[in-house]
């Protein structure tokens, strides 16, 4: 943060706040495309790249043995498929509407096919590079909203190295996307309590880019609602703030007849992907990982859940790593950080709040914040849908959390004596920075934010403990489990493994039996010897498995797969 100051004498007053954006802009496309296919895909991108493709994963055998190849067609280019054909796969196999699936659709024929299978870097280089245009997109948020290069500055700053943000831009999913859009709808926000505030109808454009942007907002992730019930809670605030003060009925008036146009406009645009939403015969099972009772700590959890978010939103050491040591000594840095930043970052809000125009501002992101934590916990406790443990799901508040800590930073930046410790404020404001350079190089090292799924790991243990041909099994239920092994499979066909392996799915629907069944059949015709991995295996173990030998090693864990192994002589 230092370059404010030092090119502020050298690089004319035209020059110095473009310049010092496309630094950032560098800076933060560099880090979402470093390392960009190190870490190995997992389900929701392969569901990316399937229905990308225009391709299903129903043509996939179930019940029978079958090659990786076989697993891995629907990974192969299909020159026939078109948009239609996306959307069509979409509305009726997926949980999500279609229009990031249709930009990937096109973006990814622009790369050269390696094994006949699509593009990794190519699917995930398009929200990588939509997340470096979030970059900006922060720098015109902070400006507008606090009327502040600084804060626009110092939010395009911590955007390009939030490891959070890094995380998402990483995945071939949707979720940077969505944040583009969640930040031009809080700048409409922003500019509609402006001309509210002082009694000023709002322009049409701002009405037509604010419905076409929450259109696109929903058409690109359903949780979008979240942030406009955000932003409809602090509407409200605003009218019955207006209502006490001027004693009038002014939410009747025409300067809120335009907000309620607005209302209409994105209801209408909602109301399209309702059928879908609600006729996708898919939804349950795919959903199925958010839903459940609550026993015990599962009560507090999202509490704690919601709190890691937040905090790699701007700082994550690696406490992933797979050395212990490293493990504590990040977690006691970033206790430390904690510990000292945030009375820091708490006093810049506080300060922020004194002029009435900031405070307003502050009242509205934070609105927005709390207003999304508190329907997360209201599907968590109330419906039973915990979306506290998907992190992603954050994308809806996360800009406006970049924004806050920018206005609380910049408050800092020009207040020295805020600093803690001994160190100033453009000092304090350096080392947060900094904090979240060394977390963006966590996450995009693996380090943090790692993949739950590890077929890397287990692939080089089938090579280790497996001298003859493998049989994988698992049980299937959805794409979720094809995913699955569609993972293995992956890594089987690039890191070259020389495994004779096939791969069996045992479909289930209700009774688990039935993947038992298709087990035994499966082996009684499976010629030996071979070695048998149960990986996710959900059901009983058939009679023929009796009859081979149980690994009885003591095997290590891998994230993701739960694994037995039966020699089978």
């Amino acid at each position: 943060m230092n370059l404010y100051n030092n090119w502020r004498s050298t690089v004319s007053a035209r020059w110095f706040h473009p310049l010092l954006l496309l630094i950032w802009f560098i800076i933060g496309i560099s880090l979402r495309l470093a390392n960009l296919t190190a870490k190995p895909p997992w389900i929701d991108e392969f569901a990316t790249l399937v229905f990308s493709l225009g391709n299903s994963f129903l043509p996939v055998p179930l019940d029978q043995a079958i090659a990786p190849d076989i697993l891995l067609q629907p990974l192969q280019p299909n020159p026939i498929a078109g948009v239609k054909d996306v959307i069509h796969l979409i509305v009726t196999q997926d949980t999500h509407p279609p229009l990031y699936f249709v930009m990937a659709h096109l973006w990814m024929k622009l790369f050269p096919h390696s094994e006949n299978l699509v593009s990794l870097w190519g699917a995930r280089s398009l929200p990588a590079l939509l997340g470096a245009v979030s970059i900006p997109c922060a720098y015109v948020l902070g400006k507008l909203a606090f009327h502040s290069r600084l804060v626009g500055q110092i939010s395009a700053a911590m955007m390009a190295v939030s490891p959070y943000g890094i995380f998402l831009a990483q995945e071939a999913r949707h979720y940077s996307l969505a944040i583009i859009w969640v930040m031009v709808s809080l700048m409409c926000l922003v500019i509609a309590i402006r001309h509210l505030q002082n009694r000023i109808l709002l322009p049409a454009w701002v009405i037509i880019t604010w419905v076409v942007i929450n259109a696109l907002g929903l058409a690109t992730h359903y949780f979008f609602v979240l942030t406009l019930a955000a932003e409809a809670l602090v509407l409200i605030f605003v009218a019955w703030k207006q209502h006490t003060q001027a004693k009038t009925l002014l939410f009747l008036s025409p300067l809120w007849g335009r907000i309620y146009v607005i209302a209409v406009g994105t209801a209408v645009a909602g109301i399209v992907w309702l059928p879908s939403f609600l006729q996708n015969r898919y939804r349950s099972s795919l959903t199925e990982w958010i839903q459940g009772t609550r026993v015990g700590l599962d009560w507090i959890n999202p509490i704690f859940q919601v709190l890691a978010t937040w905090i790699t939103m701007i700082s994550l050491l690696p406490v992933e790593s797979p050395q212990l040591t490293i493990v504590i000594a990040s977690g006691f840095v970033m206790l430390i950080f904690f510990i000292w930043a945030t009375p820091i970052l708490i006093r810049g809000i506080k300060t922020q709040l004194q002029p009435p125009p900031n405070r307003l501002m502050i009242q509205v992101l934070a609105g927005v914040v709390l207003g999304a934590i508190a329907f997360f916990f209201f599907f968590t406790y109330v419906l039973g849908i915990d979306l506290t443990r998907g992190a992603r799901y954050s994308f809806v508040y996360f800009p406006a959390v970049i924004i806050l800590l920018a206005a609380s930073l910049a408050v800092c930046y020009q207040n020295p004596d805020i600093g803690r410790w001994g160190i100033t404020g453009k000092k304090a404001v350096t080392l947060i920075w900094l904090m979240g350079l060394m977390s963006a190089i966590t996450v995009t090292h693996n380090l943090g934010y790692r993949k739950y799924y590890r077929p890397d790991l287990l692939v080089p243990l089938i090579e280790e403990y497996s001298s003859q041909p493998v049989l994988i099994a698992t049980t299937h239920r959805s794409l979720v489990q094809t995913g699955e092994m569609m993972g293995i499979a992956w890594e089987l066909k690039f890191s070259g493994s020389q495994v004779d392996t096939q791969f069996l799915l045992a479909h289930q629907e209700e009774d688990p039996k039935t993947s038992t069944v298709a087990l035994d059949n499966t082996l009684k015709e499976f010629p030996r010897p071979f070695d048998l991995w149960l990986v996710n295996f959900r059901a009983p173990v058939a009679e023929t498995v009796k009859t081979c030998n149980a690994d009885k090693q003591n095997l290590p864990g891998i994230n993701g797969y739960e694994y037995e192994i039966y020699h089978c002589q």
